[in-house]
């Protein structure tokens, strides 16, 4: 009885996870034009556009992301602090909150270094960000990359099932009504944590490699002749 509600709860949880990702990835995603705009005023960076990042120290980004990703995780644990009192009844529409929480928060560290996901290569790249975050392995995913389509929904699903086997087993204490809310808002704080902290440094490798393109590029042309920012 005990490995079928296991199952049970596994199945709903999978779910639960895996509706959140796919509205983040359907309908509820990060305005890059609002975003930008928040980076300028609330953060102070001198961006006209995001390839404006190329120019900017990588330590004033990585300040910036840190940010971001502190945003998320008390977000996170104000959300799982409150549908916590409701124990395992509210475990589901939580989860798939997170997942909404966790996803934004992974796309506004793309846009912090500089990838807009305007193209079906940087939709994907950020994909691969997230399921580097959940710690899954997708190589076989990546002969599909090509066809986005394809390829996000079984990304989606194979962390569903990572972070599914991670949330049974972690949120175990969600069945006790009595605790079930502090340690809701403690589990969604690091949830947010790790993966935020996964696909910053994920973005962060990108971002470098990035400007040691463009260096070296930039090393090959005639003084008189700059080149042009990444993409």
């Amino acid at each position: 009885m005990a490995d079928e509600k296991k199952s049970w709860m596994r199945r709903r949880v999978e779910g639960a996870i895996r509706g959140g990702l796919t509205r983040t990835y359907d309908t509820i995603k990060v305005d890059p034009g609002r975003f930008l705009m928040q980076l300028r005023v609330a953060h102070g960076l001198p961006l006209a556009t995001f390839h404006g990042v190329y120019t900017l120290p990588v330590e004033r980004l990585d300040d910036v992301a840190e940010s971001v990703i502190r945003g998320g995780m008390k977000l996170a644990a104000a959300e799982g602090a409150g549908f916590g009192l409701g124990g395992i009844l509210t475990i589901v529409p939580d989860l798939g909150i997170l997942s909404t929480i966790t996803m934004r928060t992974i796309q506004k560290l793309s846009l912090i270094y500089g990838f807009e996901m305007n193209t079906d290569d940087e939709i994907a790249e950020l994909w691969i960000a997230a399921a580097t975050a959940a710690g899954v392995d997708i190589s076989r995913e990546l002969l599909e990359k090509e066809v986005v389509n394809k390829f996000v929904p079984r990304v989606i699903q194979r962390i569903a099932a990572r972070a599914g086997a991670e949330v049974v087993e972690k949120w175990a204490g969600r069945l006790i009504p009595v605790l079930s809310s502090a340690i809701g808002g403690g589990l969604n704080y690091y949830f947010v944590r790790a993966w935020g902290q996964r696909a910053q440094a994920h973005f962060r490798g990108k971002h470098i490699e990035a400007r040691r393109r463009f260096a070296a590029e930039q090393a090959q042309l005639p003084s008189a002749r700059p080149a042009s920012l990444p993409s």
